[in-house]
This record gives C-alpha cells, sequence and structure tokens, in this order.
C-alpha cells in the first residue's frame, strides 16, 4: 500500500551530505543555459532566505525484509544503541527538487550522538550553553520533566532567560559545526553540542526562542524530529523552522519567500511536535518572556527492559539514571557510607552531578533541576590537610600555559572512605570526576582527592 504525503515547499535548514552518484550525473547533463538561470535565482535571493525543499512522497516499507527482519520494528526503535538501524523509503522519482547543496544523512545525527556514553553527559552540554549566556543575562536554568500531551509520555524541558535566538541564530544553532562562540570563557565551541545531547537523549527535539535585538523583538521555532524523518524516509536532514515578528503586541510571521510555504512548515512542525493543538504551541512563549529559551526533548530514549532511561520516579526532586540507580545497593553500614559520598551518587544523581559540574560558585546563576536549586559542591573544600600544587609536565617546553594547578589533600571521611582521584576541569567545566591513578583493589592513595584545573 502507498502512503503519500501533500507535495508542499518548505523553508528547511538542511545539514549535511551524501554523495548520491545519480545526483551528480544529473548535474553534469545540466546545460549552460540553465546553470546561469539558477545563478541568477541564487543571486537574487536575500541573504537571510532559507533554501526550499519538498517533503517528497514515499511508499511505506515493507512488512519483513528478505532476512526476515521487521522493518515496521525498527522505524519505531526508542532504544538509543539501535536507533542507528535507519530504513530509507523508495521515493517516487523525481519528487524531489533537483537541489545542488550538500546533505547530511539522518542517520548522522545518530552516530554523532553516540560520542556520549551516557545521558548525563548530554544534559550536561545543554546545561554548558546556557552557562555560556550568563554574558547575556542568563540567571537560570531549569531542567524538568513534562509530559508530551499527545500521548502523556515524560519529555525532558531545558529553560534559560539568556539572550535568546534570532531568526539567524537559530539556524545556526540547528545547523551541524556552526559556532560563533570565539571567547575563552565559553564552554562550547564547535557547534555540534546541541544536536549531539539532545539526539543522545531523545528522538525529538523542539526548540523555542524569543529574542529582542534593538527594538526588534522576534519569536523562532525549530523542530528536530528523528521520528519525522524516519517514517518519512528522508535521505537528508530536514529542520522545519517559523519565525514571529512582534509589534504592537501582535504576532506577526516572518515570510522569506511565500504564506504558502511558511505555513506548510509551521503546519509540519504542528504535526510532529509534542503539543496537540496549535495553540498549545504558541502558548510555550508565553512563560519565556522577551529574551530566552525552551527546548523539549521528548520520545526519550528506552533501556533494553523498555523503560525509560531516566528515572523520574526514584526521587521527585532529582533526575536519575535508572539501570544506575539501584546497583550496589547495599544493607552494610560501610558500604552506606560510602553510597551516600558524591563520587558514588553523580553516577546516577544528576543533582549530584550539577553540584560538581562547574569549577567556580555562580554568584547570580541557578541550577533548577525539578524545581530545586542546585547546591554546588566544591570538593577543595572537603579536604583536610590540603595543599596546592602546580603540576608541569616532564617533557616538551615548561611554560605557564602547559602547567596546572591542582589542590590536592585527604577526604574528611578518610580513611574510612576508600575513595581516591583527581576531578580534572577545563574551563571551568568538569571533564573527568575522581580519576583514579591506581589500579582497581589498589588500596594506595585511598583517601587522597585533588582537584586540577
Amino acid at each position: 500500500m502507498s502512503v503519500t504525503t501533500e507535495k508542499e515547499s518548505f523553508n528547511v535548514v538542511e545539514l549535511g551530505s551524501s554523495g548520491d552518484e545519480e545526483d551528480r550525473l544529473r548535474h553534469a547533463k545540466r546545460t549552460k543555459t540553465s546553470t546561469s538561470q539558477q545563478q541568477q535565482q541564487q543571486q537574487q535571493q536575500p541573504l537571510h532566505t532559507v533554501p526550499m525543499i519538498r517533503v517528497p512522497e514515499f511508499q511505506a516499507p515493507p512488512l519483513a525484509s528478505s532476512n526476515g527482519q521487521d522493518q515496521a520494528s525498527l522505524l519505531e526503535c526508542r532504544s538509543f544503541w539501535k536507533a542507528g538501524d535507519y530504513y530509507v523509503l523508495h521515493k517516487k522519482p523525481g519528487s524531489v527538487e533537483d537541489l545542488d547543496h550538500a546533505r547530511v544523512h539522518p542517520k548522522f545525527l545518530h552516530s554523532n550522538a553516540t560520542s556520549h556514553k551516557g545521558p548525563f553527559g548530554a544534559i550536561a552540554e545543554l546545561m554548558d550553553n546556557a552557562v555560556d549566556e550568563i554574558c547575556h543575562g542568563a540567571t537560570f536554568v531549569k531542567v524538568d520533566k513534562i509530559y508530551n500531551s499527545r500521548d502523556n509520555s515524560p519529555a525532558l524541558l531545558f529553560q534559560d532567560g539568556g539572550g535568546g535566538m534570532d531568526p539567524g541564530c537559530i539556524r545556526q544553532c540547528m545547523s551541524l559545526g556552526y559556532s560563533e562562540k570565539k571567547a575563552n570563557t565559553t564552554i562550547g565551541q564547535y557547534g555540534n553540542g546541541f544536536k549531539t545531547s539532545t539526539m543522545r537523549l531523545g528522538a525529538d527535539a523542539i526548540v523555542f526562542s524569543c529574542a529582542t535585538r534593538g527594538s526588534h523583538a522576534t519569536q523562532s521555532i525549530g523542530l528536530l524530529s528523528y521520528t519525522f524523518l524516519r517514517r518519512t524516509g528522508q535521505d537528508d536532514v530536514i529542520v522545519p523552522m517559523v519565525d514571529f515578528e512582534l509589534a504592537e503586541n501582535q504576532r506577526n510571521p516572518i515570510i522569506y519567500t511565500s504564506q504558502d510555504d511558511w505555513s506548510g512548515n509551521f503546519n509540519l512542525i504542528a504535526e510532529w511536535s509534542p503539543f496537540a493543538t496549535k495553540e498549545e504551541l504558541l502558548r510555550q512563549f508565553d512563560d519565556i518572556g522577551c529574551h530566552g529559551t525552551k527546548i523539549i526533548i521528548y520520545n526519550l530514549w528506552l533501556n533494553d527492559e523498555g523503560l525509560v532511561e531516566l528515572d523520574f520516579d526514584s526521587d521527585e526532586k532529582d533526575i536519575c539514571l535508572r539501570d544506575e540507580v539501584t546497583r550496589g545497593q547495599s544493607s552494610r553500614q560501610h558500604d552506606r557510607i560510602i553510597e551516600s559520598h558524591i563520587s558514588y551518587r553523580l553516577r546516577f544523581s544528576l543533582r549530584a552531578y550539577a553540584s560538581i559540574l562547574y569549577l567556580r560558585k555562580f554568584t547570580d546563576f541557578q541550577i533548577i533541576i525539578r524545581g530545586v536549586p542546585v547546591q554546588q559542591y566544591h570538593i577543595a573544600d572537603e579536604l583536610k590537610f590540603s595543599k596546592v600544587l602546580t603540576y608541569k609536565p616532564h617533557t616538551g617546553s615548561i611554560s605557564k600555559e602547559v602547567s596546572a594547578e591542582a589542590t590536592i589533600g585527604f577526604l574528611k571521611e578518610a580513611p574510612l572512605i576508600g575513595v581516591s582521584g583527581f576531578n580534572v576541569y577545563h574551563k571551568n567545566r568538569l571533564i573527568r570526576p575522581f580519576w583514579r591513578l591506581t589500579y582497581d583493589g589498589n588500596s594506595r592513595g585511598n583517601g587522597v582527592v585533588a582537584r586540577c584545573y
């Protein structure tokens, strides 16, 4: 049975490239006349106009492939480590405009996100983006659980009060490898964090952002949906986006090409968003204010038992890793003392992990998890007989640039707790917690902990 979608033009951000041989052959056969006409059209197109593409017609995949594998189950796979089994549906010839552009296959979104072994590293990337917005007025980042109104499944909310993103900035954010963060103080540098982190946490992410640049106020929505790309069999990453301009308390669409194109984008976002109605979709701007960003990640990944990786039930004030929270729990008093230490809790508790994530204490900024601010934890304050040492490598040029300061000492609970290791920070951000320098099972150095930066 053939399933088709309405052929409409969409303003999209396109990421990437697949080297399709047929595309190259078609490109080689173009006449000089058509090439010159295309160049004239590109020259006439304003710089802020987003490229256009048609959502192709597609055919539903067969229920079973030649090797007996259920292709429908691949489309519905909700386990992150299995979601890379991407099935491209057969498209009808000539259903897509022959655009001369670089493309990225949707499977790259998944493979790129495997740089995060676990969810907490991905959550930290999104927190970093909010921390980088402190210079633009951000005073908080909220991480919370909300519900997908379509199926009542849990979703993950990130919201900050930073400067927000105007239409140009949000397109850069949702493109691969584009970043204007050049300052030495910013954590993000390479323009990949948003894509890898959201994809590691869930199949789909929708972004709402409000920005004010001078007297010009805008609102923007962008949708990065792996579910949409898989179910419609896309072999190119398509990110539908719409923008509004605020004037005299009115929300007016910013139209780059035509009203039909803008409406096509908005309808596509509304159809694949976690909100049941368009009115509910637009209400997401209400609590952002005149500047700030809200990210909602839904269709969260499941573990091998079919349960959501993130555990929202064990602690109503925390977000935990389901597979870690019950692992190794002991009834012995000595083991319970160890399990209460932050070196153990940060493995499964987002609140514990976030408390040690940044080296310097914030003065006018808060990390708020499920409505409760995080109390920052400084390991150097928990040491006795501490000393500040300067480490320099034994080879290569010896200069201040390649040296690192380390605060080293004994835990207050030592020798009762045999925890040891270095907490390594870079640009104010924890990159390696309790890094052991001795072999497992070796008691040498137990209780000795350092903070290196």
